[in-house]
């Protein structure tokens, strides 16, 4: 791969997250506060009765449109953008890191693995997803962090200056790196996600091949080739998270300011034994809506911008 190779991926992969980033941010805050340990569980309006007559409420998490309530009554239409300047630094930087590291890696293990094979997508996802997290975790903690700090109406918000001291503060250089082994065990994610996403387009690839036999027709990227790449991505992931999905909130009980959970398997347990293995899918939903168009939006604006940058 050339140096303007991996250029263009640098630059395609950042404006594909920064553009998904942006238009997802608010499902992100409720999100993670749906997967957090200091969400207010709310009360329903199921009794059950007890063997002396008495009612008891049956208490259960709240749901995505409560919270989402929640924050706008109490906290106003700004907090749904809470962390997003974080995220703005931290995204492009990282999907940048990830595809290049992706397609390094793809260019370099061809040698390794069977051309396109999935071992070399597995490989290949793994690889960039592990560069990407040790390069970007910071930038990660201080976003769920400001996300987290639900204040009222009024009251002086913290900003990310502020919460980079106190992190420091508190917990040294070791606190910008918490939730980090959750990060890992969710490259199984990406690695599902890729593989099932270069499957797709590979088989779509081959379709339109197999209808355009004209060369210069078959180059040329149509509308349709775009719909065909988001809806390839959105399958893909919706798949990959299903499956991966409990790390997302390991890794948020992880990042609390003053939490009780200290490592991966450590907090998985507590989890567990807590709050059910149901409370390991909190937030599944609002997470689902939000990454499916959010993963569509930056692949589809990532193979754009490659396509435009190559010409």
């Amino acid at each position: 791969m050339s140096q303007r190779d991996t250029l263009v991926h640098l630059f395609a992969g950042g404006c594909g997250g920064t553009v998904g980033a942006i238009l997802t941010c608010p499902l992100e805050v409720v999100k993670t506060r749906l997967q957090s340990s200091s969400i207010t569980l709310c009360i329903s309006e199921v009794h059950l009765s007890t063997v002396n007559g008495a009612s008891v409420a049956r208490v259960a998490p709240p749901g995505p449109l409560h919270c989402l309530r929640i924050i706008l009554e109490k906290e106003g239409p700004r907090s749904l953008f809470r962390g997003l300047g974080p995220n703005l630094i931290g995204v492009a930087p990282s999907r940048a890191i990830y595809f290049a590291a992706y397609s390094s890696a793809k260019e370099k293990l061809n040698c390794v693995f069977e051309p396109d094979s999935t071992g070399l997508h597995m490989a290949s996802a793994g690889i960039a997803g592990f560069t990407a997290i040790t390069a970007t975790n910071p930038i990660w903690l201080i976003k769920t962090r400001l996300q987290l700090d639900a204040r009222s109406r009024g009251e002086r918000r913290m900003n990310a200056f502020e919460c980079v001291r106190r992190v420091y503060q508190t917990d040294g250089v070791r606190g910008f790196y918490r939730g980090m082994s959750a990060s890992y065990a969710g490259i199984s994610e990406t690695v599902i996600h890729f593989v099932i996403y270069e499957s797709i387009k590979r088989r779509l690839s081959e379709a339109k091949a197999a209808t355009h036999m004209n060369e210069d027709e078959d180059r040329a990227k149509s509308a349709s080739d775009f719909v065909g790449m988001m809806l390839a991505a959105a399958t893909s992931k919706t798949c990959a998270t299903c499956i991966a999905y409990p790390h997302e909130v390991i890794r948020t009980r992880l990042r609390e300011e003053g939490t009780k959970y200290r490592s991966f398997f450590q907090s998985l347990n507590l989890v567990i034994q807590e709050e059910s293995y149901r409370a390991l899918y909190r937030g599944l939903t609002t997470h689902l809506v939000r990454q499916i168009p959010n993963t569509a939006i930056m692949m589809c604006t990532y193979e754009f911008v490659v396509y435009l940058l190559d010409g």
